[in-house]
Parts: structure tokens; C-alpha cells; sequence
């Protein structure tokens, strides 16, 4: 519903296709006396028409930005029939977005009952941009998260007996139960960390796509094309890292997605009051990458964008910077009582969950029945409280554990290429002077 950008060039974004160029042609990209879509969370609007096509030669901006429902219209108009979604597909985002909500109640009933400890924060409400992006990925692909990490390991394919025994503490968890809720971790599945402060996540990203760009160009490796997706929020943009590696991503064409999961809230801080231009997608042109805002509350449209996003990241066409503009349904951590935030907000984003709109999309278009969706319900259900019976019944770390993975080289003295450490080898101290 929402297509982000074919920009092969950043002085010059490539048209979707050759008879939309033609239509439109003749239509600056960035008209500053008309508005397309609408800010929700500000009284702003975001300035610019159209979709993606070849700028006028006077046009200074230097990559296109695309109005979510001009590309939707579109869309509609030419598809036949009218959907964006296969039957499959559909049941495969609403068994994913089923999952993530239904784990994060259980686990706020788990805390309650003093089976988890320290902050553990729920994504209830932003399952459409987790699920929107991570389901398109394959298992190569990287993703980054954030302290809010528990869905996005589950999207990736993270089972929910590692994820629930992880934040019970338990051997069996992802990390061992070293990591807890904020640092899930899985090598099998591309997950590289839940980072606790802000902005620690980004450069990590930036790095694992720099990775995959060296072993393709460098390397010469086949089927190098992984994507990096960075997952981060509003909070996060004001932060160095961020602009530090939005430069980096553009300046190399990183294969790297920068989606900001804009729930209008940094912890008790309103967005629009921390920030001087709310609008966070523009800063991706402002480096020379394409920006997007997209409704984070419409997993179709985010999917939309996530095709365009990922699709340019692996034909080597560079970054693209994704603001979701989303809401949590809970206060920011399972601490927070949630009094900041007007009641009236709530209610409002409350109304337009994602899963409900993505089920009465299905049934409405007769991709699902009420009762196919409910057997994914009662399928997910019975999973989750089965995860929470495994976490319970797992045994806890050893003492022994402790200092595992805390420092590469515990001893001081490095570690050999066989994997010992140095220290060891009888070999090790001949020719040094004994005092």
C-alpha cells in the first residue's frame, strides 16, 4: 500500500515504472504549496506529491520521497483483483502478529508473578512494523534491536521457549539466561542483540551491513546480499550514533534498512516536544538516502514499504531510512504506570490496533475465515503457555556460568588459533628473562 523509493542514484531517483514516468513527468517531486499525507501525531504536514519518478532539473532535493496514499491509489487502480496480500501471506503476518501480542501479555502476567526481574518492556501495539519487515527477510538477513526486543526475535524465528526461558532467567534461553529481556541474542538466526541504551544498537547494524557489503565486493563471496535491518525509536534520533551512521550507510550504499519505530513517546517525553522537526523521515535526504513516513499501524502498508526497502538494499542501491509511526499500548516498561500519556491518545490509537485491522481485512476480502483465524489463536495460545511451562521447568544458570562470555580472554594473555589460551602452551614463556 505503501511503496518506499527505486532510487539507484541519489541525485536522480529512478521511476517505478516507465508509464508512471510519463504520467507524471511534467510534476515537480517536492511542490511546497501542496501537502500529501498527514503527520498524525503533529499538526504539520508532510510537503511533497506524487510518486517516485525523475526530478525536474531544478529540483535541490536529492532523493524522492513517496506519499503513502498516492502509490496506494495506484495500486488499487490497477490491480485486479484488488489485494495486496495472498491468502498465505495473510495468515502468515496475522500468526506472527497474534504471537507477538499474546507473548508480551503473558509475559507481563509472568512479571507480575515475580517470575521475571528487572525492566521489561512490551511491544503490544507496534506488532505491524516488526512483523511488516521482519517477514520479508530471509534467515541470512540481520536484525538489530533495541530494549524493546522480545517480538522482533520472535519474528526472526526465535522460538518462544527460547525467548520465554531467556527472560525466566533459564539455561535454555537464547543467551543462556545471561541476557534477559533487553539483550535477546541468537546467532542461528541473524539476531545481533536487544541493546539497552539507545542508540547502541545503530552502529552494530551499520557494521553487519558493512560486512555484507565487503564479503559481496571485496571477497568476491556468492550469494553475499544480506540485508541489516536497524530497528530504534523516536528517542534514538536525536542521539550521535544515529546521524553518524546514516552518514556511513550513504557515503559506502550499505545494505541497511534504519526503521524508526516512532511511538510518539521516549519514555515520558512526547516526541513533538523533544524534537524540533518531528518529522523524522527527513533526515534521510538530508544524507542523501531516501526517507519515508509510513502508517506503523497498518502492517499492508508497512509490508509495502519493506519491499521497496529491502529490494533496494539487495541490488546494492544503498539505504533507506523508514519512519513507522506507531503507539504502544502499554506504559514504557512493565515499571511505568502509564499516567503521562493522555487517555484520550490511547484510546484513539487503541482503536486502530494492527491486528484487528488486518483481520477484518482478511475476512472482508475473503482471504480468511473467522474461523481459520481463531484456530491461529487458539494455535498460538496453547504455544505461548507452553513456552512459559518449559521456561519454568528449565534449570537455572551454574555459579560456573558467570564470567562466561564476559571477557573474550579471561587470563590476560591472549588465545591461540587452536583456541587455547596462551598461557598454557608449555612454549609460552621460553626466552623471556625469569627475575
Amino acid at each position: 500500500m505503501a511503496t518506499a523509493l527505486s532510487a539507484a542514484k541519489f541525485t536522480q531517483p529512478l521511476p517505478l515504472n516507465s508509464a508512471t514516468t510519463r504520467a507524471h513527468e511534467r510534476r515537480p517531486l517536492c511542490d511546497p504549496l501542496k501537502t500529501g499525507i498527514t503527520f498524525v501525531g503533529s499538526t504539520r504536514k508532510l510537503r511533497f506529491n506524487g510518486i517516485p519518478k525523475l526530478a525536474r532539473p531544478n529540483c535541490i532535493r536529492r532523493s524522492a520521497v513517496v506519499a503513502v496514499s498516492d502509490v496506494v491509489k495506484e495500486k488499487r487502480a490497477k490491480s485486479i483483483p484488488n489485494l495486496l496480500i495472498t491468502k498465505e501471506e495473510g495468515l502468515e503476518l496475522y500468526e506472527d502478529m497474534v504471537l507477538g501480542r499474546s507473548f508480551e501479555d503473558m509475559c507481563a502476567q509472568m512479571y507480575y508473578r515475580g517470575k521475571m526481574f528487572g525492566f521489561v518492556h512490551l511491544y503490544n501495539g507496534q506488532e505491524a512494523v516488526s512483523t511488516g519487515f521482519i517477514k520479508l527477510l530471509t534467515k541470512e538477513d540481520y536484525v538489530v534491536s533495541t530494549y524493546r526486543d522480545h517480538v522482533h526475535a520472535l519474528s526472526k524465528g526465535v522460538s518462544a521457549r527460547a525467548v520465554m526461558s531467556e527472560l525466566f532467567g533459564k539455561t535454555t534461553g537464547c543467551c543462556r539466561g545471561q541476557g534477559g529481556s533487553m539483550h535477546m541474542f541468537s546467532k542461528e538466526h541473524n539476531v545481533l542483540g536487544g541493546f539497552a541504551f539507545i542508540g547502541e544498537g545503530i552502529p552494530v547494524a551499520t557494521g553487519a551491513a558493512f560486512t555484507s557489503k565487503y564479503r559481496r565486493e571485496v571477497l568476491k563471496e556468492p550469494n553475499s546480499d544480506q540485508v541489516t535491518v536497524a530497528f530504534f525509536g523516536d528517542g534514538t534520533c536525536n542521539n550521535g550514533q544515529f546521524f553518524e551512521c546514516l552518514n556511513m550507510a550513504a557515503l559506502w550504499k550499505l545494505p541497511i534498512i534504519f526503521v524508526v519505530e516512532n511511538n510518539l513517546w521516549a519514555i515520558g517525553m512526547s516526541h513533538l516536544r523533544a524534537t524540533s522537526d518531528p518529522e523524522i523521515w527527513k533526515k534521510g535526504p538530508a544524507f542523501g538516502m531516501p526517507g519515508i513516513h509510513v502508517d506503523g499501524m497498518d502492517v499492508l502498508k508497512v509490508r509495502e514499504v519493506a519491499k521497496e526497502a529491502v529490494g533496494r538494499a539487495r541490488k546494492g542501491e544503498g539505504p533507506t531510512l523508514v519512519e513507522c509511526e506507531t503507539y504502544r499500548f502499554r506504559g514504557h516498561s512493565l515499571a511505568d504506570p502509564d499516567e503521562l500519556r493522555d487517555p484520550a491518545e490511547k484510546a484513539r490509537y487503541a482503536a486502530r490496533d494492527p491486528i484487528t485491522a488486518l483481520k477484518k481485512y482478511m475476512t472482508e476480502n475473503n482471504l480468511a475465515s473467522e474461523a481459520e483465524l481463531k484456530a491461529i489463536e487458539k494455535k498460538i495460545n496453547e504455544l505461548v503457555e507452553e513456552s512459559v511451562e518449559f521456561a519454568d521447568e528449565s534449570p537455572r544458570p551454574p555459579r560456573s556460568q558467570l564470567l562466561d562470555n564476559v571477557f573474550a580472554d579471561p587470563k590476560g594473555f591472549g588465545i591461540g588459533p587452536d583456541g587455547r589460551y596462551r598461557c598454557e602452551d608449555p612454549k609460552f614463556t621460553e626466552g623471556t628473562a625469569h627475575v
